[in-house]
């Protein structure tokens, strides 16, 4: 299988594998996504046995999408590309708040019926705990 390199754009390399997909989702890559996307996934990695990855050229990621990555891939690498070269490398980590991305896991809190009520979590040691239902979610239960 043969990937090509993007000359400007972004790497996210080192995925869970099977994670993927999950990142894909969060980005909002879908069907009228206007860049070219590459998710490869289950490829060997040296640092564990599979890795997935996804190449989006032409996008640069923000801080805010680059922190809800590590809700299902906590060992990402976000790699920024310029003139084909790795020009600067980002670690993904769990912001402290979450507001108006996710979903409470919670099928009975008030976001979940209520358009007005913008999700909001907050970090709690490992795990995210609603404003509105004070309950706790680990990172991956919000982007389920």
């Amino acid at each position: 299988m043969f990937v090509d390199e993007i000359k400007t754009g972004t790497v996210i390399d080192h995925i869970t594998a099977g994670k993927g997909k999950k990142v894909y989702d969060i980005l909002g890559i879908g069907e009228n996504y206007p860049y070219k996307v590459a998710l490869v996934m289950n490829v060997p990695s040296k640092t564990r046995e599979k890795k997935d990855i996804l190449k989006i050229e032409d996008v640069f990621l923000s801080d805010v999408q680059i922190n809800l990555i590590s809700l299902v891939a906590k060992d990402a690498t976000i790699n920024i590309i310029e003139d084909s070269q790795v020009k600067e490398k980002k670690k993904a980590i769990l912001p402290n708040k979450i507001v108006g991305v996710g979903k409470c896991a919670n099928v009975n809190c008030i976001t979940n019926f209520e358009s007005a009520a913008e999700n909001h979590f907050d970090k709690e040691s490992s795990k995210y705990k609603c404003l509105y239902c004070e309950r706790l979610f680990s990172p991956e239960d919000l982007v389920k």
